[in-house]
């Protein structure tokens, strides 16, 4: 292998071409120059690969088509790209390899196979060019690696090879348990491509992924102060792709969500099990096929068509107004994988259609009710971007002119054929109307793009969700506007959204891990069966099941009422006596109000607590996960302690002003107010905030007195993942 370092002498041709034709940022260069680098220097494998790390739709094609520029010119040439198991992805791929060295491919200097139809009779004038090899991740394809390959043009043998696996997850690596052995061995593709590459002279293996659990999660424990801790293994070297600044991610959907003041406030809209139900198949019992506008089991999926036909109304006149090109607009509805559910879909959703239709050549007022609903909650985030605002009868006017001139298209994606058909010359589905509508599963999941994605109707629902699967379905990720987002809506259920909101900071943290080097890793944790905490193997996390602990996390129940007023009056009573017995005989009190309490009380209190509320469908109180979190947060301590800060008297609302429930129960004004006394005191303990609501039915309530918990993780804790459950 050779050891030379890059110099500015060898970014030649090829990456002189992709810079002037992408204008890449410093960043972006970096990474290339870096990711060269290092396969120049460094030995990869199948265990060690080098790993090109980004996120759902941030521009790592992009990227790594731009390290293939720079490994052409420093003496690397054959380019194989290993892609998913799809003959869309390999035909996007092709298209996208065609389109980015389009001036290199003129000029006779590159040329782009598919391995399946590879030439039998290549010149070695041909051979003598830069090869890019497209190969689906399938046995029959990389088999023909070697056969039409290498075997047919032995010369190949003796020349530089990088491997870039795309989308590099568990479609490359999966694992088998070895009970005698007691590991979790990797197989299948990886192991492929080390065999082909031990028959050759010099090559390299780079593994791009946004997804990489499957790659990191492997078992490496190592006893660190008397606590075992599961560090990932590392890969010869891992670059990240930087995040450019149009990219929408999780951050987008689960944190800045919670800001009242930005138009991702309003993205999530939760729908109920029953919804999903309704679109698994044709079932005349719940749905009928005539006046679905009127029907109940069809609310949601009604609103989430008419938003977006409303949304993208307002976005093309916005964009007229300002004198530029009309965009069209897409919405994707992926909640089964079965053919037959997608054709029930696509027939209900074009039966919503024709009935919108009829109602605007009636010029009924239903009609008229419904996109008046739609624009009023639209314009809510549409107004905190700084755009011009349509009218209403201007938008009524673009909806009904979209459904007299059948502007919007629904499409059924289930088959490699249907995506082939769809693709555009770039790759990407075809937009072909003003409003694309998507129906698909599974062929939907990975690598295929879809522009301008302003709806997604997500129902899939796993019995144990893959961390690499479920930010995989994430399409609404990637490039996108903030004008965009004003009108972006995202339906699921509550208890899929929590999931994904769990599995998003589980991401982050796990990213954070990876830019800091691995120096910290992430401790992962479990109860056993006799109620202790030990290590847990982060390849057996069930990622439906698992909290991210880091630095001051709150943690509360909510989305919850009341018990009746006769059922938990004398509970709550029974509370308060004891708050007050433990902070009278509390062995410390410091900040005024805040004070020291046993665990044993503190859980006892949260029990009692626990017996007053009652979750609503989709929400969950697990006690004994809250509890486990507990006895983790006071892992290292002999008194087993507690922060307590206790405020009564409130009066928060249930719902909060946008319909949501509240979920900020813990003030944050004032110098006394609880979060803020908590974060002083949680340094190395943890705080629980008692506070004691009026709990008044003109705030939602059952018009009777309630404790409401928030828990404060310490700021001396390491990122901790704890899994409830785990994989048997």
């Amino acid at each position: 292998m050779r050891t030379a370092q890059l110099s500015l002498e060898t970014k030649g041709s090829f990456y002189t071409f992709l810079d002037s034709k992408n204008n890449y940022g410093q960043d972006y260069l970096k990474c290339m120059e870096n990711t060269v680098n290092n396969l120049v220097k460094q030995q990869t494998s199948a265990n060690k690969p080098g790993m090109l790390l980004g996120k759902i739709q941030s521009g790592k094609t992009r990227t790594f088509l731009g390290i293939m520029g720079l490994a052409y010119d420093n003496d690397y040439d054959v380019v194989i790209i290993l892609t998913k198991g799809t003959k869309a992805l390999v035909k996007q791929t092709i298209a996208r390899l065609n389109q980015e060295f389009d001036g290199m491919i003129t000029r006779d200097k590159m040329r782009v196979y598919d391995i399946m139809t590879l030439p039998s009779n290549l010149s070695k004038w041909e051979l003598n060019k830069k090869l890019a090899i497209v190969v689906k991740k399938e046995t029959r394809n990389m088999d023909r690696i070697s056969d039409a390959l290498f075997d047919t043009y032995p010369e190949l043998k003796d020349k530089n090879i990088l491997f870039i696996d795309d989308e590099a997850d568990f479609a490359s690596v999966s694992y088998e348990n070895n009970s005698e052995k007691n590991v979790i061995d990797m197989k299948v593709i990886a192991t492929k491509v080390d065999n082909i590459r031990a028959n050759l002279n010099q090559s390299s293996f780079l593994q791009v992924t946004a997804t990489p659990y499957s790659l990191y999660l492997q078992p490496d424990e190592r006893e660190i102060n008397d606590f075992l801790k599961f560090e990932p293994v590392r890969p010869a070297f891992t670059e990240l792709v930087p995040i450019h600044d149009k990219y929408v991610g999780g951050e987008m959907y689960f944190d800045e969500s919670k800001n009242e003041d930005s138009p991702a406030y309003f993205l999530y809209q939760e729908i109920s099990e029953n919804d999903l139900e309704v679109m698994k198949k044709m079932d005349l019992r719940r749905v009928r096929k005539e006046n679905l506008l009127a029907q109940k089991n069809l609310y949601n999926l009604n609103q989430a068509v008419i938003n977006f036909i409303v949304g993208s109304c307002i976005r093309r006149w916005q964009q007229r107004y300002q004198n530029d090109d009309e965009e069209k607009y897409s919405m994707v509805v992926h909640t089964e994988r079965g053919k037959q559910a997608h054709d029930w879909q696509q027939e209900l959703i074009n039966l919503i259609l024709e009935d919108l239709a009829d109602l605007v050549k009636e010029n009924n007022n239903l009609f008229v009710e419904w996109v008046k609903g739609s624009y009023n909650h639209l314009m809510k985030s549409v107004r905190l971007v700084n755009m011009p605002e349509p009218s209403f009868n201007e938008v009524l006017e673009e909806v009904n002119e979209a459904l007299i001139q059948e502007m919007v298209v629904v499409s059924t994606v289930n088959s490699d054929k249907d995506v082939e058909e769809l693709l555009d010359s770039t790759g990407q589905l075809q937009l072909r109307t003003p409003m694309n509508i998507f129906i698909g599963g599974q062929i939907l999941d990975r690598g295929i793009t879809i522009g301008n994605l302003t709806g997604f109707f997500y129902g899939r629902n796993p019995k144990s969700f893959q961390q690499d699967t479920v930010l995989q379905h994430s399409r609404m990720y990637g490039a996108r506007t903030i004008e965009d987002i004003a009108v972006t809506r995202f339906y699921t259920t509550r208890k899929i959204y929590n999931i994904m909101e769990r599995i998003h900071e589980f991401d982050t943290e796990l990213r954070e891990a990876f830019e800091k080097g691995h120096d910290q890793g992430i401790v992962f944790i479990q109860k056993d069966t006799s109620n202790k905490i030990v290590p847990c193997s982060p390849n057996k996390i069930l990622l439906s099941n698992l909290i991210t602990l880091k630095p001051h996390k709150r943690l509360l129940p909510f989305g919850f009422q009341t018990g009746y007023k006769t059922h938990i009056r004398k509970k709550v009573e029974k509370i308060s006596e004891m708050v007050n017995e433990i902070k009278q005989y509390s062995p410390q009190v410091i900040e005024g109000d805040a004070f020291l309490a046993p665990l044993g009380e503190v859980k006892n209190i949260l029990s009692k607590i626990h017996e007053t509320l009652v979750m609503e469908d989709g929400y969950e109180w697990d006690l004994d996960e809250y509890f486990s979190i507990l006895d983790y947060l006071t892992l290292d301590e002999e008194e087993k302690l507690v922060w307590i800060i206790v405020r009564e008297e409130r009066e928060m609302s249930r719902i909060d002003s946008q319909g949501k429930f509240e979920n900020s129960p813990d003030s944050s004004k004032g110098n006394k107010s609880e979060l803020k006394v908590a974060k002083k005191v949680a340094v190395d303990r943890p705080a629980v905030m008692l506070l004691k609501q009026k709990g008044d039915a003109d705030k939602g309530w059952r018009d009777t007195p309630f404790w409401w918990p928030v828990m404060l993780a310490q700021l001396n804790i390491e990122s901790t993942i704890y899994a409830k459950d785990t994989i048997k």
